[in-house]
């Protein structure tokens, strides 16, 4: 199987590494994603590779994170061919050593989250897929190798904390998640790295740090002017990390992602009605 790159770009992503892109309208079981998805490809020294970009929060960052429709976006990935799937995500930071413009690779998640629908089975079927290690190894060390390669200061391994969001936190709860020992801080990790681990997508966060969360006694409050600050200059970094990671992708198949439903379900084909047997026909294993 040829790989094909997924990308679900958070806020200030845009797809200008993304050659010769062409929109794909596509309809869900979960309605639209948060925009058309961008196909086209992305130039390697071992020749083109498919890729797929959605706005995370839409055209001109319409979508709050509570708002962002995040079954639909993983389900088009899926619909498109996608075999492979990549977050790129600003997050604050929540340890001294993690600073603005670093580069995390995340492999944990803490899931605060309370409004989003986090499961394609939630009527008419049932599946229980493991999420000891939400992020496929292989892909997260590609992406290690792709972010270093692109001249970032990388940290492998830590904690994304997700809030629900839009505020920021209190300085009582970031002091609450630091002694938890999560790493970093973000509003929208969830339910996107559990829907991957359903589709049987292999997924990575690659975490660009944009602030210290407001623990940090010596900094400034953080604002959302001071987010876009440190995202305009974080965006030239991404682009790079792309493109490197698109000549980097581990073979599809070879990822803990791969065929956790033919064990995760658990509701026999029997008792499928045929309007559940519709909704899931994307994802469902055949036979």
């Amino acid at each position: 199987m040829t790989p094909v790159l997924g990308v679900i770009g958070g806020s200030g992503s845009a797809a200008v590494w993304l050659e010769e892109p062409t929109p794909r309208a596509i309809q869900t079981p979960y309605g639209e994603p948060s925009g058309p998805v961008l196909e086209g490809h992305v130039a390697t020294p071992g020749g083109r590779v498919r890729a797929l970009f959605i706005p995370r929060h839409g055209e001109g960052h319409r979508l709050s994170p509570s708002h962002v429709n995040y079954r639909a976006n993983v389900c088009a990935m899926k619909q498109l061919g996608a075999t492979h799937l990549v977050s790129l995500s600003a997050v604050g930071s929540l340890k001294q050593e993690l600073c603005p413009g670093d580069v995390v690779l995340v492999d944990q998640y803490i899931d605060l989250t309370k409004q989003r629908p986090a499961t394609f089975f939630d009527a008419g079927a049932v599946a229980h897929v493991s999420l000891a290690d939400p992020t496929c190894p292989e892909l997260s060390g590609a992406a290690i190798d792709a972010a270093r390669a692109a001249g970032g200061r990388v940290h492998q391994g830590g904690t994304y904390l997700c809030i629900e969001g839009p505020q920021f936190s209190t300085r009582a709860e970031s002091h609450l998640y630091r002694s938890w020992g999560a790493s970093v801080i973000g509003m929208t990790a969830m339910p996107e790295a559990r829907l991957a681990r359903e589709a049987e997508l292999p997924y990575a966060t690659i975490a660009f740090v944009t602030d210290y969360d407001c623990w940090a006694a010596d900094e400034a409050a953080v604002t959302s002017a001071d987010v876009l600050r440190v995202m305009a200059a974080n965006r030239a970094l991404a682009e790079r990390v792309v493109r490197e990671l698109a000549a980097r992708l581990p073979p599809p198949g070879e990822s803990p992602a791969t065929g956790v439903l033919r064990e995760a379900l658990v509701t026999s084909r029997e008792h499928l009605t045929d309007d559940v047997k519709a909704r899931l026909a994307w994802l469902l294993p055949r036979g």
